[in-house]
């Protein structure tokens, strides 16, 4: 009888790994082994070679992350133990195990004022503690597993739950009469159940022997569709939900915040969708869907 392969997702109850627990159910052919930082802490190496030795993963979804970003300026060593030392373990343990590593990243280590597109050999540029701290995660992942190791930058996640501009616009659009957002960072907001659809697509297509485990191995861009300001994605929500709130367009100067924000952050997204055949649905559809959730709650 074959064995039911084992999908370990740390981090699981961050807005992605939540993603995961939702979609858990619609693939009875796994396994799912949801952990926490309380069930599985990454910045133990110790305890994280163990766990692997007891579960025998057949693949990893690192979900882990310090994500922050403003708070991270003030604890650095923190944001590193979690981003650095956390990326660094699973890595290894996969590594020693040959599983399969998807890990997921940021357009945060990205801040140049360029106008097309990033690709995934666009120069990197962080600013800030979090971005270099997930930068130095990302460039472990590929040194240590290199032959199964996926990195994957998103850009602008957002989830049923969990703290994200989605909910926080949501709250303050029915609270205040009018919200004032910047208009001059531009990317594309990613809805989280998209992006584990694609993961889990991308997993099953391998499973089935379509693709060979080696074609993850790399660094990848994964986002919605499209292109908008946070006061685009303000407004859809705005508009969508019928709030009684006026948003007003601000530059990024007027709201100074502890860590500076990519001022472009829009993913080319051609090698993914090429290599995995995905078709990826445009930010827009994602907010609908979003909003639909944030009403039947």
């Amino acid at each position: 009888m074959k064995k039911i392969p084992t999908l370990l997702i740390t981090g699981a109850n961050g807005q992605l790994g939540r993603c995961f627990q939702n979609l858990a159910e619609q693939y009875p052919q796994w396994h799912f082994l949801f952990v926490d930082s309380r069930g599985l802490d990454v910045t133990d190496r110790r305890s994280v070679f163990a766990f692997f030795e007891k579960n025998a993963p057949a693949w990893c979804l690192n979900c882990a992350a310090y994500t922050a970003v403003d708070k991270a300026e003030s604890e650095p060593a923190r944001a590193r133990r979690v981003n650095v030392a956390g990326a660094k373990n699973i890595a290894e343990a996969c590594a020693l195990h040959g599983v399969p590593l998807v890990h997921f990243s940021t357009d945060y280590v990205y801040h140049g004022r360029q106008n097309t597109p990033l690709r995934e050999d666009t120069p990197v540029r962080p600013k800030s503690v979090y971005a270099r701290t997930k930068l130095a995660g990302d460039r472990a992942v590929l040194r240590y597993h290199p032959l199964l190791g996926m990195v994957i930058r998103t850009s602008w996640l957002y989830a049923p739950d969990g703290h994200n501009f989605a909910r926080t616009m949501h709250r303050l659009g029915a609270e205040r009469p009018a919200l004032n957002v910047v208009y001059d960072q531009v990317g594309t907001p990613t809805y989280a159940p998209d992006l584990a659809e694609a993961v889990l697509h991308i997993i099953q297509k391998i499973e089935q022997g379509e693709l060979p485990r080696t074609a993850v191995a790399g660094l990848w861009h994964y986002s919605n569709e499209g292109v908008c300001s946070w006061y685009d994605f303000a407004q859809a929500i705005v508009d969508i939900l019928a709030l009684p709130c006026r948003v007003n367009a601000i530059e990024t100067k007027d709201y100074p915040l502890p860590a500076p924000r990519p001022p472009y952050s829009v993913l080319n997204k051609s090698k993914i969708k090429a290599a995995f055949g995905l078709d990826i649905p445009h930010w827009r559809r994602g907010v609908e869907r979003w909003c639909r959730a944030a009403e039947n709650k």
